[in-house]
């Protein structure tokens, strides 16, 4: 049976090597990166050693990303908080 794809979808599957670094980076500096890509693309830069340039973005946008999410959570609960 063939697969089908979703097109929508597709490329939204970051590679396990950037989740991961991403993932250890916002462990252990917490409370360094920010909603704002750039920033975020200067601390990455900082806090490792990798020397390409499209993976540190693509991390660095994983980040992001990953810090616009945890806000929206955030103002949604203080908002659902508000209500009860």
């Amino acid at each position: 049976m063939p697969t089908t794809f979703n097109y929508d979808t597709m490329g939204s599957i970051k590679q396990t090597y950037l989740k991961r670094v991403a993932i250890k980076l916002l462990r252990d500096y917490a409370g360094e990166f920010k909603t704002d890509f750039d920033f975020n693309k200067k601390k990455v830069q900082e806090f490792t050693d990798i020397t390409s340039k499209g993976i540190r973005n693509k991390i660095a946008g994983y980040i992001t990303r990953a810090m616009n999410r945890k806000v929206k959570k955030e103002k949604a609960e203080a908002a659902e908080a508000q209500v009860a």
